[in-house]
């Protein structure tokens, strides 16, 4: 596991451990763990055993299920040109699409 991989999986824990409401030691007593354990992980100075990290999370209403990546597969490219122009000329740019979309549906004979 890398470094970053490491300070992720002790974000993760920092993230769900505060979610819960629960202090490091608080944590600790729940899960059957030492507390310098959990200090040690949420620093990123230690890399959790798979099972020792999921006994954590579920102490805190969480659990480790494989998810897709949140923005994998997005394009983009278009972001940033889109948020240079102002917000006014988003919405009128939107509505000119939107026109466009009824004329394509009226001419396909497609109802709304």
């Amino acid at each position: 596991m890398s470094i970053e991989q490491r300070g992720r999986a002790g974000r993760y824990l920092r993230y769900a451990r505060r979610k819960a409401g629960l202090t490091q030691a608080q944590l600790a007593d729940a899960a059957g763990v030492p507390q310098s354990v959990i200090g040690r992980i949420e620093s990123g100075a230690s890399t959790p055993r798979f099972d020792t990290l999921d006994r954590l999370l579920n102490a805190c209403g969480y659990a480790l299920e494989p998810a897709p990546r949140t923005g994998i597969g997005v394009d983009r490219t278009l972001i940033a040109p889109a948020l240079a122009v102002s917000a006014e000329e988003r919405a009128r740019a939107a509505v000119e699409h939107a026109r466009g979309v009824a004329a394509f549906r009226e001419a396909a004979g497609v109802s709304s």
